[in-house]
């Protein structure tokens, strides 16, 4: 070994937390993690969960960090358990996770709870010595184990959060994260205004959007059939690509479809899994509109692509399901505009921070499937609408969110985070967006 190489120490890492990896829904995440890593950053990932789909998206092979999975059931990996529980007793801040975890159990008495100190007393154990801080995506378990784990390591964390976990997740809850957290990001207005509202002090939830980044995806088609639902051997297409569960509003969506017009000729394709496919199915049948119903299933993302430029219409009618579970500007909504694909979608939670009704789409009331009907009708109709719409939403996509400002913004306070520079942290919600 060369003299210059000696006590030269490993560049200090993070560990990015989530709840299962790789996940075809969560491109989102992968985005961030390369891009982060293309600008620099080390990173190390922990998962909660394994993978349970059989295939997974280009950018997990670019991804070079590796990947550690926490055991998913305790019972599943007792010694790795155990090994982390006899360390923990010997460790000083122990003190300080049993007073958060009692009386956290005491508010949520479930399984669960712990579950997640379990988890938490495995990570705190295996995590390398050059992992400097912890950075988690969600703020409702994937959380608890981290700050479960940042308590008995001594480490710094912050967190991304989204939807689901902003709201399912207790208020009482969320401002204890918050509050013992550095920093932390989401990716909508109404999350950040939440979000901020629980915080302790101004300044500690940021606003980053996803964006997405066209370099991973085709130009538009430079033209598409001016169909109008007038001929049944050139039906208008119609796609939605989303998870079928209660806040996707695919119950609306089969709705509105069969109460379409006898004379329109269309026809609609799902992608994606979900628990409540059969039901679906079950529903489109009753409908009468089976024969002009395709589920796919999961696909992966070229197949997407490939899907939404053959379509005309794209449509999203998200709501809030009945447990509080509510999209926030789901990354699919973008992935169409960046086929240059009309849009029509719920004036709900982070889709109009995006989609401007007339102008970049077209939004309907939550819920409410007579309007969405309204809507799927004049735009199959209506081809040069169609284009407009999709036009708008591309260059809306390309001049005001593409992904770099978000990850931008996140590597600068992961950056402040390891101390590596006083960097000034760019604040998206001080930027009016047009």
């Amino acid at each position: 070994m060369s003299g210059s190489s000696r006590g030269v120490s490993p560049p200090a890492r993070i560990a990015i937390v989530v709840k299962g990896y790789p996940r075809l829904s969560e491109t989102f995440i992968a985005q961030e993690i390369l891009g982060l890593e293309q600008r620099g950053l080390a990173l190390a990932i922990w998962s909660l969960r394994h993978p349970t789909e059989r295939i997974s998206h280009p950018m997990h092979r670019q991804i070079a960090a590796p990947v550690t999975y926490l055991p998913e059931y305790l019972y599943q990996e007792p010694l790795r358990v155990l090994r982390g529980a006899l360390i923990a007793l010997a460790n000083p801040r122990l003190g300080k996770l049993i007073v958060a975890f009692w009386r956290d159990l005491k508010r949520d008495f479930t399984p669960s709870r712990g579950r997640r100190l379990g988890q938490a007393l495995v990570m705190a154990r295996e995590l390398p010595a050059d992992i400097r801080h912890l950075h988690v995506h969600y703020l409702h378990t994937p959380a608890s184990v981290v700050r479960y784990a940042s308590l008995l390591r001594g480490l710094s964390f912050s967190f991304s959060a989204h939807a689901k976990d902003i709201w399912t997740t207790p208020d009482w809850e969320k401002r204890e994260k918050i509050a013992d957290s550095t920093w932390g990001v989401t990716c909508t207005e109404t999350g950040h205004s939440h979000l901020a509202a629980l915080a302790p002090d101004d300044g500690r939830v940021h606003l980053a959007y996803h964006g997405l980044d066209l370099s991973r995806f085709p130009v538009p088609p430079a033209e598409r059939p001016a169909r109008d639902g007038s001929d049944a051997a050139d039906p208008v297409r119609i796609i939605s690509v989303g998870r079928a569960v209660a806040k996707k509003g695919y119950d609306d969506l089969l709705s509105a479809l069969a109460a379409l017009p006898e004379g329109l000729h269309w026809r609609f394709a799902h992608v994606g899994s979900g628990d409540m496919l059969a039901s679906l199915k079950r529903q489109a049948a009753a409908r009468g509109i089976a024969d002009k119903v395709i589920f796919l299933g999961a696909k992966a993302q070229p197949d997407v692509i490939n899907l939404m430029r053959e379509a005309d219409i794209f449509v999203l009618p998200a709501k809030e399901a009945k447990s509080g579970d509510r999209d926030g500007l789901p990354n699919v909504v973008m992935e169409a505009a960046s086929q240059g694909l009309a849009v029509i979608a719920t004036d709900f939670s982070g889709i109009p921070e995006f989609i401007r009704h007339d102008r970049e789409g077209w939004l309907t009331p939550p819920g409410n499937w007579e309007a969405l009907a309204n809507a799927l009708n004049l735009l199959a109709r209506d081809p040069e609408a169609r284009h407009r719409l999709g036009t708008a939403a591309f260059n809306r996509l390309r001049d005001d969110f593409s992904a770099d400002g978000g990850i931008d913004q996140v590597a600068a306070l992961l950056r402040r985070s390891l101390g590596e520079r006083p960097a000034e942290v760019p604040v998206a919600e001080e930027e009016a967006r047009p």
